[in-house]
């Protein structure tokens, strides 16, 4: 009956299945493109924070409706288990000695050891209960406090998206309102382009109405000189007589020949010429220092001299590096010789030209004017004057007797790529970026003419010597033909595929070589007006050919750094290795012993 024991009981804590969750609704239905997984965490501590607090009113509220059982406790189990609860084990081991050793003397009465009151039980299990509480306590802090930074970061970043999206939103109604601004704006001008395109359609009909009648005249005034001349040698003109009494009109041939008749009587037979009346001696409208196109009679003198190089046997295998002149810390967009003398002029991307004699290359002359880049020079036909193109729109002409810019021609809106010279030395032709090309005046200080007709940037343009004929290359894949004095097109070539770089007259005229960005080099049949022969010296650009004056070899400046040779009658292909980066401009001399190239490393070398 005296014998106690220890003994390990477990509250129950009710089971949750039965437990209805209440759903959390977000306080926002902002959707937010980025953060989401923070969002759906935010949310679900959020919960669990709910979850927790009804677990712990659930608890409470069991621990109200079911207390804690009340049994009698000993007094020295309780203080067995309060030892054992605080880890005082040596305690409890004397204890336990003196415990029993008054028990089995005797002296300890059964009276006077009596039961624990259930108070101390109770009041023990609350405070093991108030210890756990507190930590869970500490828990949900914890998870509170992350919750807020989660929270306060959504919010910023929520804030953050609202006022992108507003800002999105007054863009596209700012750009809402511009389009419909520019929309009455065209509609506008929509009434101005049908009656332009009205004038024009008028005009064009004007102009061919006006050919008709020009070629009308043109007969006429044939028939009339004919009919004069007859009228000069005593032959009579039948003029028909109609039978009809009425009067009839007088039309110009019968007044020509009625006048021609008078002359004749008054001056014996013979007719008097007047200078005023002949069509073919009419001044045309214009500047009063305007320049004359020559007459297409002229012979090139250079034709002998080709014949007689085409005799000799020029091989590419006898070109060899003569020489190298760094003349430019910067790319050589252009080389061009004197046209009677050693002389070589360069032109670079550090806004210079500069004259040098060959093969010495000391500098004579260095121009500095152009506000961009140069990409194109050549000499006057007299070698005393010097165009000039340039990245800046501008074409200027300069004077070697007085060491300055002459001339400044700045009509082109684009970069002017390329310029050529007349043979009369009055006209130099520019082509530009704009897709037109332009021919200026020297003596009136005027462009003369604007050639439109290419769809695309014009790359180059050449004068074909002691000619009125232009030859011009675009990036649209086509050459073509110009008549200078009329600014119209003769003949357009087609058959590159890619934008056509360069295109030359060999010194017959008879033959165009040209080379697109694909590094392919097509000859043209001037008369034929097709392509003789094609050559792929690719897959690098080809940025400018020349003939040999012989017109049995061909160079070309590459891009990957040499210069290929063609040789037409065999078509063999060599390569000149001696710059360091893209060869862009090269020109054989007039007897074609050198051969001059310039490229983007701004050194020049000579081959011989």
């Amino acid at each position: 009956d005296n014998a106690f024991y220890l003994e390990q009981i477990s509250l129950s804590e009710g089971s949750e299945e039965d437990f209805q969750y209440e759903d959390v609704s977000a306080a926002d239905d902002f959707s937010l493109t980025e953060g989401d997984e923070d969002l759906d965490s935010a949310i679900k501590n959020l919960q669990e924070q709910t979850e927790d607090a009804q677990l712990v009113a659930k608890q409470e509220e069991q621990t109200c409706k079911f207390p804690v059982s009340r049994r009698q406790e000993v007094v020295d189990d309780f203080l067995r288990n309060f030892l054992v609860k605080m880890g005082m084990t040596r305690t409890l081991d004397c204890f336990q000695t003196e415990w029993y050793e008054l028990i089995q003397k005797g002296l300890l009465n059964h009276e006077d050891v009596a039961f624990v009151p259930d108070v101390y039980v109770h009041n023990q299990l609350l405070g093991n209960e108030i210890k756990s509480l507190r930590k869970e306590l500490d828990s949900y802090k914890q998870a509170a406090d992350k919750a807020h930074g989660t929270l306060v970061k959504l919010q910023k970043e929520r804030d953050f998206h609202r006022m992108h999206h507003k800002r999105v939103v007054q863009e596209k109604n700012r750009l809402i309102n511009d389009i419909k601004r520019l929309k009455k704006h065209y509609e506008s001008y929509e009434p101005l382009l049908k009656q332009l395109n009205e004038k024009y359609q008028a005009a064009l009909r004007q102009k061919l109405l006006t050919s008709l009648e020009r070629d009308r005249a043109v007969g006429q005034v044939t028939g009339l000189q004919a009919t004069l001349r007859n009228v000069e040698y005593g032959l009579d003109c039948q003029i028909p007589v109609t039978s009809d009494p009425r009067p009839c009109k007088e039309g110009p041939t019968q007044k020509a020949i009625r006048e021609a008749r008078e002359k004749n009587q008054l001056t014996g037979g013979v007719a008097c010429y007047d200078v005023a009346k002949d069509p073919t001696k009419q001044p045309a409208k214009g500047h009063p220092k305007d320049s004359e196109f020559p007459l297409d009679t002229r012979v090139n003198p250079y034709l002998a001299q080709s014949k007689g190089l085409a005799s000799q046997t020029l091989r590419s295998a006898g070109f060899r590096l003569n020489g190298m002149m760094k003349l430019h810390e910067l790319a050589i967009s252009c080389v061009t010789l004197h046209p009677r003398k050693r002389i070589l002029v360069t032109a670079s991307d550090d806004h210079l030209w500069k004259m040098c004699s060959v093969p010495n290359g000391d500098v004579i002359m260095t121009g500095k004017g152009h506000t961009d880049w140069l990409s194109g020079c050549c000499f006057h036909p007299s070698g005393n004057r010097l165009a000039t193109t340039s990245g800046d729109t501008t074409l200027k002409i300069w004077d070697f007797s007085k060491s300055e810019c002459l001339l400044s021609f700045e009509e082109h809106t684009h970069v002017i790529w390329s310029c050529s010279w007349h043979t009369c030395g009055d006209f130099v032709a520019s082509c530009s970026m704009d897709k037109t090309s332009k021919i200026w005046d020297i003596n009136s200080e005027r462009c003369r003419c604007t050639l439109r007709g290419h769809t695309d940037s014009v790359n180059s343009i050449e004068f074909l010597p002691f000619s009125n004929i232009l030859l011009t290359s675009s990036a649209d894949k086509t050459l073509s033909l110009w008549d200078a004095r009329m600014g119209l097109c003769a003949q357009t070539f087609y058959g590159h595929l890619y934008s056509c770089n360069d295109a030359r007259f060999n010194l017959k005229g008879d033959t165009i070589a040209s080379c697109d960005s694909y590094g392919v080099l097509k000859l043209w049949d001037v008369r034929k007006v097709a392509a003789m022969l094609s050559v792929d010296l690719g897959p690098h650009p080809g940025n400018q050919v020349a003939f040999s004056p012989s017109g049995q070899v061909v160079a070309v400046a590459s891009n990957d750094g040499t210069v290929k040779i063609v040789e037409l009658g065999s078509c063999q292909q060599s390569s000149l290795v001696g710059h360091e980066d893209a060869v862009q401009s090269v020109q054989f001399d007039l007897k074609g012993d050198i051969l001059v190239s310039g490229g983007s490393d701004g050194v020049v070398c000579l081959w011989s």
